[in-house]
């Protein structure tokens, strides 16, 4: 049985994740920003669960989630980053003080947390990154500009990563859900309170659909935890996994459209060397 390390377990998918693991026998650091909200998995499995507050946005807080994982069980196997939250908000409707929030969490956090947990992977010379990326991650639109950013970012740390880790015994997935039915619409998402009415029938419009549709989206929170655990026992996991039909359609149609881009610019893109010699 593994050692887990979950970011972001109060609701959704994390909480999804934190309880598919415990289930199936593996021991778990189940953190969250307010432990009552996580409290019932020490209630419901005892010693395998370890309830820590975690602001991932504190240093001191991460370092204290990788210790209890050490001290409960001698180190730290898996670790899934899924704390994060969203931010609606067209470009230039952004607030900075936001906008950097939004990076200190669902960037920077992951960052700092991964960096905390190496040092004890790199000396067992085995363990699992899993960071939760997004469909927003792979492909942007309105409202979703800055979240999407910041996810694109955890496309670029996990894809390096994965490469810097790999002759360590250290593997890394990015996973990569499309439209799921949790609160991420609702309790964990931000507005931009500066509205512009310029933008009320594109991003505005697209604001109200995805509120409204937060709780009848597709996709069931609990498979994506299965997929997770899935990826963890493989010998040679995926570097992103894609989960939901959306995201599916969504990522081909984009590579469809960046390929036949690239194809119709071919000449420009190959006539900016300088002349080969003759």
């Amino acid at each position: 049985m593994a050692r887990w390390l979950i970011t972001g377990c109060s609701t959704g998918i994390g909480r999804e994740i934190a309880r598919a693991a415990l289930d199936a026998g593996h021991s778990v650091v189940v953190t969250a920003r307010r432990t009552e909200s996580v409290s019932d998995f020490a209630d419901d499995f005892g010693d395998r669960a370890v309830v820590v507050a975690l602001d991932v946005t504190d240093s001191g807080q991460i370092a204290a989630a990788v210790r209890a994982a050490e001290d409960a069980f001698g180190g730290i196997d898996v670790l899934v980053n899924n704390a994060g939250n969203g931010y609606l908000s067209a470009i230039e409707e952004g607030e900075d003080h936001l906008v950097r929030k939004l990076f200190d969490t669902n960037y920077f956090g992951v960052v700092d947390t991964i960096k905390a947990v190496l040092p004890g992977m790199r000396a067992q010379r085995s363990g699992h990154i899993v960071n939760i990326s997004s469909m927003t991650g792979l492909v942007a639109n309105p409202p979703n500009a800055y979240y999407s950013s910041t996810k694109f970012a955890l496309e670029a740390l996990t894809e390096a990563l994965a490469q810097e880790v790999e002759p360590l015994g250290i593997k890394v997935t990015a996973i990569e859900p499309g439209a799921f039915r949790t609160d991420w619409a609702a309790r964990s998402m931000w507005e931009s309170s500066t509205p512009i009415s310029a933008y009320d029938e594109n991003v505005g419009a697209r604001k109200t659909l995805i509120k409204e549709f937060a709780n009848h989206l597709p996709g069931d929170p609990r498979k994506v935890a299965e997929a997770v655990l899935m990826v963890t026992t493989l010998d040679e996991p995926p570097l992103r996994l894609l989960l939901g039909r959306d995201v599916l359609k969504a990522v081909r149609d984009k590579l469809a459209a960046f390929s036949a881009s690239i194809d119709e610019w071919e000449s420009v893109t190959k006539d900016v060397d300088f002349p080969r010699p003759s």
